[in-house]
């Protein structure tokens, strides 16, 4: 799509997003008003959604000649909903935004404030968030360490999923054609110039998040493998050390046999031994698997995702069963 100067797009992956679209999308339309920013566009993506989501996108992009709706054949995930919409933008700067009126819009304002500063991506920092469920805190604890130990940046920088940038970061990032999209590590792979605003996580307006516990994983484990090789390399310490410590355990019973001749010879030893070395060389054999079978993935050009139809007056119906790469659905 041909880039627009000074205009403003947010992109809106949208699940079972009935009944907040409109009124998440009314909110925004209100803050980017009360911010001087008349140049603006909506991408709003219906990650396959069980409820009537894209009849309400549909009807958004019918009335307003600024809203695109993208619908999508299969669920992708989050961050297969996002590279659709990346594909679709017009704008010279490019913000997310969550479907469920959590994402604090008010901070747009300020995050274009940072952005003229030098920045290429600005990205909200969370200081406080909404009570959630155990399950649902350690899913997003663990993949908040995960991105942090694995993937290198700036120090003290987080990026979650709503942030600022500048086209060009969005057009690598949109290079990317491979299965499993991961937007934080293809972000990170692409600039480390990049701030973060503080901003207070909202309620959601209604319903409940999209995200279970299985699928916290599936991300975690996306984000672990998709972007850094440090597993691989955290699997070959293992069995450096694995080796080392049977090494120095046999030394130890050979001294012991010649200088003490105390050495029981006992099954309990054996059969623990065996299945602490078995787990170890099974775990390391499934995270090599894991690797292996994202190769076989994008070899097989799985899709990141698939368009169904888009309804808007920007993009030609040429453009209407355009098929790009597809996440997995997360």
């Amino acid at each position: 799509m041909q880039m627009v100067k000074n205009r403003l797009s947010i992109v809106v992956p949208c699940y079972n997003a009935e009944k907040n679209i409109e009124q998440v999308v009314c909110q925004a339309e209100k803050i980017l008003r009360d911010n001087h920013i008349e140049d603006y566009e909506f991408v709003l993506v219906n990650d396959a959604s069980k409820d009537n989501t894209f009849s309400a996108l549909q009807r958004m992009a019918e009335e307003k000649a600024y809203v695109t709706a993208l619908d999508l054949a299969k669920n992708s995930g989050q961050h297969g909903a996002l590279m659709a919409g990346f594909h679709y933008v017009t704008g010279e700067y490019v913000v997310t935004c969550e479907d469920d009126g959590q994402t604090q819009i008010q901070a747009i304002g300020r995050m274009m404030d940072k952005l003229q500063e030098g920045y290429d991506v600005v990205a909200a920092k969370y200081m406080q968030r909404p009570q959630t469920s155990p399950f649902r805190s350690f899913g997003r604890y663990m993949a908040k360490q995960m991105s942090v130990a694995m993937m290198p940046r700036p120090k003290g920088i987080s990026v979650p999923i709503f942030f600022l940038a500048r086209r060009f970061v969005i057009d690598e990032m949109t290079k990317y054609e491979h299965s499993y999209p991961y937007v934080t590590g293809l972000l990170l792979r692409t600039t480390h110039n990049i701030a973060n605003v503080e901003v207070e996580q909202l309620e959601r307006l209604s319903g409940n998040t999209g995200y279970t516990f299985r699928k916290l994983v599936r991300l975690w484990l996306n984000g672990f493998t998709a972007f850094s090789i440090k597993p691989l390399r955290i699997a070959t310490f293992m069995g450096f050390f694995s080796a080392l410590t049977g090494i120095v355990y046999a030394i130890m019973i050979v001294f012991r046999r010649f200088v003490f001749n105390d050495v029981v010879a006992g099954w309990s030893s054996l059969i623990s031994i065996t299945l602490v070395m078995s787990g170890l060389m099974l775990c390391v054999l499934g995270m090599i698997g894991e690797y292996v079978g994202r190769i076989y993935m994008c070899i097989n050009r799985t899709p990141q995702f698939v368009v169904r139809e888009i309804v808007s007056e920007q993009v030609e119906r040429t453009d209407t069963y355009v098929k790009h790469r597809e996440d997995g659905a997360i």
